[in-house]
């Protein structure tokens, strides 16, 4: 399994990188069979005049599926806000895991989106936590600020669903090969899920 730490406009020191690496290997013990786990921390300025700094991790399992979670916390002069948000950020992937080895009763999932019997039984069991608070609900500047070129993979509705969930989005794209198109599955404020079907006027 590749464990891989990376900085963005923020050096990330040894201490960083031998806590972030020593938490991040402990995934496995709740998820086997992961490929890789990428941290990435970032520093980024905001419109309310402060540096915020964010952790990412992304879990790839080696049937495919992607779980990924995110942190944000405010900056500080040592290294305990990169901890904190690295802690808070596994914390959250945490519940992605428990979603992948939960029981799927939607047969029509196949099965790189859940995890097999035998894992379920190798893994021991997450630790009990409060939910952390996944959105961040912070003001945006109204303007593009990114483009971002996206790879889409052939799936059913359902799996985009368990993929969205899995990676803590509120919306996904995907291919949907029954249709022949690019569609968007998106989570619904009231409950349940919607998707966008796109018909070109």
């Amino acid at each position: 399994m590749d464990v891989m730490i990376y900085g963005t406009n923020l050096q990330v020191t040894d201490k960083m990188t031998e806590h972030a690496r020593e938490r991040l290997e402990r995934l496995t013990r709740y998820l086997p069979n992961i490929a890789s786990i990428r941290a990435d921390f970032s520093q980024q300025h905001n419109s309310r005049g402060r540096d915020d700094l964010i952790v990412q991790i992304t879990v790839r399992h080696s049937r495919g599926a992607i779980l990924r979670s995110e942190e944000k916390v405010p900056m500080s002069d040592n290294n305990n806000a990169a901890m904190l948000a690295l802690d808070s950020a596994i914390d959250k992937m945490y519940t992605r895991i428990s979603r992948f080895k939960g029981k799927r009763k939607d047969k029509q999932v196949r099965d790189r989106f859940m995890a097999t019997a035998a894992e379920i039984e190798e893994s021991e069991d997450i630790p009990s936590m409060e939910e952390m608070a996944v959105l961040d609900a912070g003001w945006k500047e109204p303007q593009i600020i990114r483009r971002k070129q996206v790879t889409i993979t052939a799936m059913n509705e359902e799996e985009a669903i368990e993929q969205m969930e899995l990676l803590g989005h509120t919306f996904f794209m995907f291919f949907n090969a029954d249709a022949n198109q690019v569609q968007v599955v998106y989570r619904r404020d009231n409950g349940g899920y919607g998707v966008l079907i796109p018909n070109l006027e």
